[in-house]
Protein backbone atom coordinates (compact mmCIF):
# COMPACT_ATOMS: atom_id res chain seq x y z
CA UNK A 1 0.00 0.00 0.00
CA UNK A 2 1.37 3.44 -0.88
CA UNK A 3 1.65 6.06 1.83
CA UNK A 4 -1.26 8.52 2.09
CA UNK A 5 0.58 11.28 0.24
CA UNK A 6 1.63 8.85 -2.50
CA UNK A 7 -1.98 7.80 -2.97
CA UNK A 8 -2.98 11.46 -3.22
CA UNK A 9 -0.29 12.10 -5.82
CA UNK A 10 -1.38 9.05 -7.85
CA UNK A 11 -4.96 10.33 -7.89
CA UNK A 12 -3.89 13.76 -9.07
CA UNK A 13 -1.68 12.32 -11.83
CA UNK A 14 -4.55 10.12 -12.97
CA UNK A 15 -6.83 13.16 -13.05
CA UNK A 16 -4.34 15.00 -15.24
CA UNK A 17 -4.06 12.05 -17.63
CA UNK A 18 -7.87 11.90 -17.89
CA UNK A 19 -7.95 15.60 -18.72
CA UNK A 20 -9.70 16.71 -15.52
CA UNK A 21 -6.92 19.29 -15.16
CA UNK A 22 -4.22 20.41 -17.55
CA UNK A 23 -1.60 21.77 -15.14
CA UNK A 24 -0.46 20.05 -11.97
CA UNK A 25 2.04 21.46 -9.47
CA UNK A 26 3.49 19.18 -6.80
CA UNK A 27 5.24 20.84 -3.85
CA UNK A 28 6.62 18.33 -1.34
CA UNK A 29 9.69 17.97 0.91
CA UNK A 30 12.93 16.36 -0.31
CA UNK A 31 12.86 12.57 -0.12
CA UNK A 32 9.06 12.26 -0.22
CA UNK A 33 9.17 10.11 -3.42
CA UNK A 34 7.41 12.74 -5.53
CA UNK A 35 9.90 12.17 -8.37
CA UNK A 36 9.50 8.40 -8.19
CA UNK A 37 5.79 8.72 -8.86
CA UNK A 38 5.82 11.82 -11.06
CA UNK A 39 8.93 11.36 -13.20
CA UNK A 40 9.61 7.62 -13.17
CA UNK A 41 6.31 5.73 -12.86
CA UNK A 42 3.90 8.20 -14.47
CA UNK A 43 5.57 8.70 -17.90
CA UNK A 44 5.45 4.97 -18.89
CA UNK A 45 1.82 4.79 -17.80
CA UNK A 46 0.94 8.01 -19.66
CA UNK A 47 2.65 6.90 -22.87
CA UNK A 48 1.06 3.46 -22.65
CA UNK A 49 -2.41 4.98 -22.38
CA UNK A 50 -1.71 7.64 -25.00
CA UNK A 51 0.20 6.05 -27.91
CA UNK A 52 1.79 8.43 -30.37
CA UNK A 53 2.30 11.21 -27.82
CA UNK A 54 5.52 12.91 -26.76
CA UNK A 55 6.91 13.89 -23.35
CA UNK A 56 9.49 16.59 -22.70
CA UNK A 57 11.16 15.84 -19.36
CA UNK A 58 13.16 18.65 -17.77
CA UNK A 59 15.33 18.92 -14.64
CA UNK A 60 17.94 21.34 -13.34
CA UNK A 61 20.65 19.54 -15.35
CA UNK A 62 20.58 17.28 -18.38
CA UNK A 63 22.27 14.60 -16.28
CA UNK A 64 19.40 14.50 -13.79
CA UNK A 65 16.80 14.69 -16.56
CA UNK A 66 18.42 11.72 -18.32
CA UNK A 67 18.48 9.78 -15.06
CA UNK A 68 14.70 10.10 -14.75
CA UNK A 69 14.36 9.31 -18.46
CA UNK A 70 16.50 6.18 -18.17
CA UNK A 71 14.45 4.81 -15.29
CA UNK A 72 11.20 5.47 -17.15
CA UNK A 73 12.61 3.85 -20.31
CA UNK A 74 13.63 0.76 -18.35
CA UNK A 75 10.05 0.33 -17.12
CA UNK A 76 8.73 0.55 -20.69
CA UNK A 77 11.24 -2.17 -21.59
CA UNK A 78 9.87 -4.56 -18.96
CA UNK A 79 7.73 -7.51 -20.14
CA UNK A 80 4.97 -6.47 -17.74
CA UNK A 81 4.61 -3.12 -19.52
CA UNK A 82 4.45 -4.85 -22.89
CA UNK A 83 1.78 -7.23 -21.62
CA UNK A 84 -0.41 -4.38 -20.42
CA UNK A 85 0.10 -1.79 -23.16
CA UNK A 86 1.39 -3.81 -26.09
CA UNK A 87 4.50 -1.75 -26.60
CA UNK A 88 8.15 -1.59 -25.67
CA UNK A 89 11.13 0.64 -26.36
CA UNK A 90 11.97 0.90 -30.04
CA UNK A 91 15.26 -0.74 -30.97
CA UNK A 92 15.92 2.13 -33.37
CA UNK A 93 15.70 4.87 -30.71
CA UNK A 94 16.63 3.88 -27.18
CA UNK A 95 19.18 6.41 -25.87
CA UNK A 96 18.89 7.33 -22.21
CA UNK A 97 17.82 10.89 -22.94
CA UNK A 98 15.89 10.34 -26.16
CA UNK A 99 13.84 7.26 -26.90
CA UNK A 100 10.70 6.09 -28.66
CA UNK A 101 8.23 3.25 -28.23
CA UNK A 102 7.04 0.75 -30.77
CA UNK A 103 3.66 2.54 -30.89
CA UNK A 104 5.16 5.88 -31.88
CA UNK A 105 5.49 7.64 -28.51
CA UNK A 106 8.55 9.73 -27.68
CA UNK A 107 10.46 10.90 -24.61
CA UNK A 108 13.13 13.61 -24.68
CA UNK A 109 15.13 14.73 -21.62
CA UNK A 110 16.77 18.14 -21.21
CA UNK A 111 18.24 20.39 -18.56
CA UNK A 112 16.85 23.84 -17.79
CA UNK A 113 18.42 26.19 -20.31
CA UNK A 114 19.28 23.48 -22.84
CA UNK A 115 18.43 23.75 -26.52
CA UNK A 116 15.12 22.03 -27.25
CA UNK A 117 14.28 23.50 -30.65
CA UNK A 118 12.79 21.00 -33.06
CA UNK A 119 10.94 19.19 -30.27
CA UNK A 120 7.19 19.17 -29.69
CA UNK A 121 5.46 17.70 -26.67
CA UNK A 122 1.98 16.70 -25.52
CA UNK A 123 3.19 16.63 -21.90
CA UNK A 124 5.78 18.93 -20.38
CA UNK A 125 7.24 17.54 -17.17
CA UNK A 126 9.60 19.68 -15.07
CA UNK A 127 11.05 18.00 -12.00
CA UNK A 128 13.47 19.70 -9.61
CA UNK A 129 14.28 22.81 -11.70
CA UNK A 130 16.48 24.41 -8.99
CA UNK A 131 19.90 22.92 -8.36
CA UNK A 132 21.10 24.66 -5.21
CA UNK A 133 20.55 27.41 -2.67
CA UNK A 134 23.11 29.58 -4.45
CA UNK A 135 21.20 29.21 -7.70
CA UNK A 136 17.88 29.92 -6.01
CA UNK A 137 19.21 33.10 -4.40
CA UNK A 138 20.68 34.43 -7.66
CA UNK A 139 18.30 36.91 -9.23
CA UNK A 140 20.19 36.60 -12.50
CA UNK A 141 19.81 32.80 -12.53
CA UNK A 142 16.12 32.98 -11.67
CA UNK A 143 15.59 35.44 -14.51
CA UNK A 144 17.41 33.19 -16.98
CA UNK A 145 15.37 30.17 -15.91
CA UNK A 146 12.13 32.09 -16.29
CA UNK A 147 13.10 33.38 -19.73
CA UNK A 148 13.91 29.81 -20.80
CA UNK A 149 10.60 28.54 -19.43
CA UNK A 150 8.56 31.20 -21.22
CA UNK A 151 10.47 31.51 -24.48
CA UNK A 152 11.83 28.00 -25.02
CA UNK A 153 9.95 25.43 -22.95
CA UNK A 154 6.37 26.70 -23.36
CA UNK A 155 6.84 27.23 -27.08
CA UNK A 156 7.74 23.53 -27.45
CA UNK A 157 4.40 22.38 -26.04
CA UNK A 158 1.61 21.51 -28.45
CA UNK A 159 -1.74 23.31 -28.21
CA UNK A 160 -3.66 21.79 -25.33
CA UNK A 161 -0.55 20.13 -23.90
CA UNK A 162 -0.49 19.23 -20.22
CA UNK A 163 2.09 20.39 -17.75
CA UNK A 164 3.50 19.00 -14.52
CA UNK A 165 5.86 20.89 -12.21
CA UNK A 166 7.43 18.94 -9.34
CA UNK A 167 9.69 20.72 -6.88
CA UNK A 168 10.44 21.77 -3.35
CA UNK A 169 10.22 25.49 -2.72
CA UNK A 170 13.50 27.39 -2.52
CA UNK A 171 12.59 31.02 -2.99
CA UNK A 172 9.43 33.10 -3.23
CA UNK A 173 10.51 34.03 -6.76
CA UNK A 174 11.46 30.51 -7.90
CA UNK A 175 9.78 28.89 -10.91
CA UNK A 176 6.75 27.75 -8.91
CA UNK A 177 6.42 31.19 -7.33
CA UNK A 178 6.51 33.00 -10.66
CA UNK A 179 4.02 30.65 -12.24
CA UNK A 180 1.59 31.00 -9.33
CA UNK A 181 1.95 34.78 -9.40
CA UNK A 182 1.05 34.80 -13.08
CA UNK A 183 -1.62 32.12 -13.44
CA UNK A 184 -2.45 30.41 -10.15
CA UNK A 185 -6.07 29.80 -11.18
CA UNK A 186 -4.97 27.57 -14.06
CA UNK A 187 -2.96 25.17 -11.90
CA UNK A 188 -4.01 22.40 -9.55
CA UNK A 189 -1.55 22.56 -6.65
CA UNK A 190 -0.66 19.68 -4.32
CA UNK A 191 1.20 21.31 -1.44
CA UNK A 192 2.24 19.07 1.43
CA UNK A 193 4.48 20.41 4.21
CA UNK A 194 6.52 18.07 6.38
CA UNK A 195 4.49 19.11 9.42
CA UNK A 196 0.83 19.68 8.77
CA UNK A 197 -0.82 23.08 9.10
CA UNK A 198 -4.51 23.99 9.09
CA UNK A 199 -6.64 22.52 6.27
CA UNK A 200 -4.10 19.84 5.41
CA UNK A 201 -4.90 18.01 2.12
CA UNK A 202 -4.33 14.66 3.84
CA UNK A 203 -6.52 15.52 6.81
CA UNK A 204 -3.57 15.52 9.20
CA UNK A 205 -3.71 17.40 12.47
CA UNK A 206 -1.46 20.50 12.74
CA UNK A 207 2.08 19.40 13.52
CA UNK A 208 1.53 15.82 12.36
CA UNK A 209 4.54 14.51 10.43
CA UNK A 210 4.44 13.48 6.78
CA UNK A 211 5.19 9.78 6.07
CA UNK A 212 6.10 9.03 9.66
CA UNK A 213 7.22 5.52 8.67
CA UNK A 214 10.05 7.09 6.66
CA UNK A 215 10.73 10.54 8.12
CA UNK A 216 11.79 9.92 11.71
CA UNK A 217 11.62 12.45 14.52
CA UNK A 218 15.41 12.66 14.43
CA UNK A 219 15.44 13.47 10.71
CA UNK A 220 12.88 16.23 11.24
CA UNK A 221 14.80 17.63 14.21
CA UNK A 222 17.96 17.79 12.08
CA UNK A 223 16.07 19.54 9.27
CA UNK A 224 14.84 22.21 11.70
CA UNK A 225 18.42 23.19 12.61
CA UNK A 226 18.50 25.38 9.51
CA UNK A 227 15.48 27.61 9.95
CA UNK A 228 15.37 28.87 6.38
CA UNK A 229 15.77 25.44 4.77
CA UNK A 230 13.14 24.00 7.07
CA UNK A 231 10.60 26.64 6.14
CA UNK A 232 11.28 26.57 2.40
CA UNK A 233 12.29 23.02 1.51
CA UNK A 234 10.26 21.14 4.11
CA UNK A 235 7.27 23.36 4.83
CA UNK A 236 7.01 24.81 1.29
CA UNK A 237 7.01 28.35 2.72
CA UNK A 238 10.13 30.14 1.41
CA UNK A 239 9.20 33.37 3.23
CA UNK A 240 7.74 32.57 6.66
CA UNK A 241 5.86 35.33 8.43
CA UNK A 242 8.34 35.56 11.29
CA UNK A 243 11.43 35.70 9.08
CA UNK A 244 14.61 33.67 8.71
CA UNK A 245 17.64 35.86 7.95
CA UNK A 246 15.96 38.66 9.90
CA UNK A 247 13.58 37.68 12.71
CA UNK A 248 10.42 39.57 13.56
CA UNK A 249 11.18 39.61 17.29
CA UNK A 250 14.38 41.57 16.65
CA UNK A 251 12.52 44.68 15.56
CA UNK A 252 10.42 47.15 17.50
CA UNK A 253 8.16 49.58 15.67
CA UNK A 254 8.53 53.09 17.05
CA UNK A 255 6.84 56.45 16.56
CA UNK A 256 9.12 58.39 14.19
CA UNK A 257 8.26 61.64 15.96
CA UNK A 258 9.92 60.39 19.14
CA UNK A 259 13.18 59.28 17.49
CA UNK A 260 16.29 61.34 18.08
CA UNK A 261 19.77 61.09 16.63
CA UNK A 262 21.70 62.08 13.53
CA UNK A 263 19.95 61.59 10.22
CA UNK A 264 21.45 59.60 7.36
CA UNK A 265 19.96 58.80 3.96
CA UNK A 266 20.67 55.71 1.88
CA UNK A 267 19.59 54.71 -1.59
CA UNK A 268 19.48 51.66 -3.81
CA UNK A 269 19.12 52.87 -7.38
CA UNK A 270 17.45 51.10 -10.31
CA UNK A 271 17.87 52.24 -13.88
CA UNK A 272 14.85 50.66 -15.60
CA UNK A 273 11.86 52.95 -15.78
CA UNK A 274 8.45 51.35 -15.34
CA UNK A 275 9.73 47.83 -14.66
CA UNK A 276 12.42 45.69 -13.09
CA UNK A 277 13.79 46.65 -9.69
CA UNK A 278 12.64 49.57 -7.55
CA UNK A 279 14.68 52.56 -6.54
CA UNK A 280 14.51 52.72 -2.75
CA UNK A 281 15.36 55.86 -0.75
CA UNK A 282 15.29 55.89 3.02
CA UNK A 283 16.25 58.30 5.79
CA UNK A 284 17.23 56.89 9.16
CA UNK A 285 18.44 58.10 12.54
CA UNK A 286 21.36 56.78 14.56
CA UNK A 287 22.18 57.56 18.17
CA UNK A 288 23.81 55.74 21.09
CA UNK A 289 24.44 52.66 18.96
CA UNK A 290 20.76 52.28 17.99
CA UNK A 291 19.67 52.59 14.38
CA UNK A 292 16.10 53.58 13.50
CA UNK A 293 15.26 52.67 9.91
CA UNK A 294 12.61 54.17 7.67
CA UNK A 295 11.92 57.49 9.38
CA UNK A 296 11.24 58.66 5.85
CA UNK A 297 11.23 56.77 2.59
CA UNK A 298 10.27 56.59 -1.05
CA UNK A 299 10.26 53.90 -3.73
CA UNK A 300 9.41 53.79 -7.40
CA UNK A 301 10.23 52.52 -10.87
CA UNK A 302 11.02 55.84 -12.46
CA UNK A 303 13.75 57.63 -14.37
CA UNK A 304 16.79 59.07 -12.59
CA UNK A 305 15.63 62.68 -12.79
CA UNK A 306 12.55 61.79 -10.70
CA UNK A 307 14.26 59.84 -7.94
CA UNK A 308 17.13 62.30 -7.68
CA UNK A 309 14.60 64.98 -6.80
CA UNK A 310 12.89 62.58 -4.39
CA UNK A 311 16.26 62.03 -2.73
CA UNK A 312 16.86 65.75 -2.43
CA UNK A 313 13.37 66.17 -0.99
CA UNK A 314 14.45 63.95 1.91
CA UNK A 315 17.72 65.85 2.20
CA UNK A 316 15.75 69.06 2.52
CA UNK A 317 13.42 67.65 5.15
CA UNK A 318 15.96 65.91 7.37
CA UNK A 319 19.37 67.52 6.70
CA UNK A 320 21.22 64.17 6.87
CA UNK A 321 24.92 64.18 7.76
CA UNK A 322 25.64 61.94 4.76
CA UNK A 323 24.10 59.97 1.95
CA UNK A 324 25.29 56.40 1.35
CA UNK A 325 24.93 54.78 -2.04
CA UNK A 326 26.44 51.87 -3.87
CA UNK A 327 29.58 52.45 -5.89
CA UNK A 328 29.88 51.19 -9.44
CA UNK A 329 28.37 51.98 -12.85
CA UNK A 330 25.18 53.57 -11.50
CA UNK A 331 27.17 55.97 -9.34
CA UNK A 332 29.26 57.04 -12.34
CA UNK A 333 26.15 57.66 -14.41
CA UNK A 334 24.08 59.58 -11.86
CA UNK A 335 26.60 61.41 -9.67
CA UNK A 336 27.20 64.36 -12.04
CA UNK A 337 23.46 64.93 -12.42
CA UNK A 338 22.96 64.54 -8.68
CA UNK A 339 25.63 67.11 -7.91
CA UNK A 340 24.17 69.54 -10.41
CA UNK A 341 20.69 69.20 -8.91
CA UNK A 342 22.11 69.65 -5.41
CA UNK A 343 23.60 72.95 -6.50
CA UNK A 344 20.46 74.05 -8.34
CA UNK A 345 18.22 73.25 -5.39
CA UNK A 346 20.77 74.33 -2.75
CA UNK A 347 20.14 70.98 -1.02
CA UNK A 348 23.58 69.72 -0.08
CA UNK A 349 24.65 66.45 1.51
CA UNK A 350 27.92 64.61 1.79
CA UNK A 351 27.99 61.76 -0.74
CA UNK A 352 29.63 58.47 0.21
CA UNK A 353 29.73 55.42 -2.06
CA UNK A 354 30.23 51.96 -0.60
CA UNK A 355 31.56 48.94 -2.47
CA UNK A 356 28.98 46.16 -2.60
CA UNK A 357 30.07 42.64 -1.58
CA UNK A 358 29.65 39.67 -3.89
CA UNK A 359 26.15 38.72 -2.78
CA UNK A 360 23.17 40.28 -1.04
CA UNK A 361 23.25 38.22 2.18
CA UNK A 362 26.89 39.21 2.74
CA UNK A 363 25.94 42.83 2.16
CA UNK A 364 23.26 42.54 4.84
CA UNK A 365 25.39 40.77 7.50
CA UNK A 366 26.26 43.92 9.45
CA UNK A 367 22.61 44.95 9.61
CA UNK A 368 21.65 41.42 10.63
CA UNK A 369 24.20 41.43 13.48
CA UNK A 370 22.92 44.78 14.75
CA UNK A 371 19.31 43.65 14.56
CA UNK A 372 20.02 40.38 16.37
CA UNK A 373 21.63 42.43 19.15
CA UNK A 374 18.53 44.59 19.54
CA UNK A 375 20.23 47.63 18.01
CA UNK A 376 17.80 48.20 15.13
CA UNK A 377 14.27 49.53 15.33
CA UNK A 378 11.90 50.54 12.55
CA UNK A 379 9.80 53.65 12.27
CA UNK A 380 6.09 52.85 12.32
CA UNK A 381 5.45 54.53 8.99
CA UNK A 382 4.05 53.20 5.74
CA UNK A 383 7.56 52.98 4.37
CA UNK A 384 8.93 51.44 7.56
CA UNK A 385 6.37 48.66 7.38
CA UNK A 386 7.23 48.05 3.74
CA UNK A 387 10.86 47.71 4.75
CA UNK A 388 9.98 45.33 7.60
CA UNK A 389 8.06 43.07 5.22
CA UNK A 390 11.05 42.81 2.90
CA UNK A 391 13.42 42.17 5.80
CA UNK A 392 11.30 39.25 7.02
CA UNK A 393 11.10 37.77 3.54
CA UNK A 394 14.81 38.19 2.82
CA UNK A 395 16.63 36.53 1.14
CA UNK A 396 13.79 34.38 -0.24
CA UNK A 397 11.44 37.28 -1.02
CA UNK A 398 10.60 38.42 -4.49
CA UNK A 399 11.57 42.01 -3.64
CA UNK A 400 14.69 42.98 -1.70
CA UNK A 401 15.53 46.48 -2.95
CA UNK A 402 14.54 48.05 0.37
CA UNK A 403 16.78 45.57 2.18
CA UNK A 404 19.72 46.58 -0.03
CA UNK A 405 18.99 50.21 0.80
CA UNK A 406 18.92 49.56 4.54
CA UNK A 407 21.97 47.27 4.37
CA UNK A 408 24.07 50.22 3.22
CA UNK A 409 23.45 51.85 6.59
CA UNK A 410 24.46 48.66 8.36
CA UNK A 411 27.65 48.51 6.30
CA UNK A 412 28.54 52.12 7.11
CA UNK A 413 28.06 51.57 10.85
CA UNK A 414 29.72 48.17 10.84
CA UNK A 415 32.79 49.54 9.08
CA UNK A 416 32.92 52.60 11.36
CA UNK A 417 32.72 54.83 8.31
CA UNK A 418 34.10 58.35 9.00
CA UNK A 419 30.84 59.86 7.82
CA UNK A 420 29.18 58.12 10.78
CA UNK A 421 31.85 58.29 13.47
CA UNK A 422 33.66 61.57 12.85
CA UNK A 423 30.73 63.53 11.45
CA UNK A 424 28.43 62.43 14.22
CA UNK A 425 31.02 63.46 16.78
CA UNK A 426 31.42 66.86 15.18
CA UNK A 427 27.68 67.15 14.54
CA UNK A 428 28.28 68.78 11.22
CA UNK A 429 28.88 67.43 7.72
CA UNK A 430 32.19 67.70 5.93
CA UNK A 431 33.00 67.81 2.24
CA UNK A 432 33.27 64.49 0.49
CA UNK A 433 36.22 63.50 -1.68
CA UNK A 434 34.51 64.67 -4.84
CA UNK A 435 34.08 68.18 -3.42
CA UNK A 436 37.63 68.46 -2.11
CA UNK A 437 39.04 67.29 -5.41
CA UNK A 438 37.46 70.14 -7.28
CA UNK A 439 37.71 72.79 -4.55
CA UNK A 440 34.44 74.30 -5.60
CA UNK A 441 33.08 76.64 -2.98
CA UNK A 442 29.56 76.07 -4.22
CA UNK A 443 29.61 72.56 -2.78
CA UNK A 444 30.60 73.61 0.71
CA UNK A 445 28.10 73.07 3.47
CA UNK A 446 28.05 75.60 6.26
Amino acid sequence: MPAAHHALLIRELEALERGECSRLMVLMPPGSAKSTYGSVLFPPWYLGRNPGTAILGVSNTTTLAERFSRRARNIVSMPQHTQVFGETVSAESSAAGSWETTRGSEYFAAGVGATITGRRADLGLIDDPVKSREEADSENTREKQWDWYVNDYLTRLKPGARQILIQTRWHEDDLAGRILAREAARWRVVKLPMEAVENDPLGRKPGERLWAEWFTEEMVADAKLNRRSWSALYQQEPSPDDGTFFRREWFKLVDPNTVRGHAYTTGDFAVTEGGGDFTELGTHRYADGVLTLGVDGWFGQTSADVWIDKLLDQVGRHKPLAFFGESGPIRRSVEPFLLRRMNERRAFVRLEWLARPHDKPTMARSLQAMAASGKVQIADTEYGNRLLTQLLQFPAGKRDDAVDMAALMGMAIGDAHPAVTKLAAAQKPAMDGYMKEREEDSWRVA
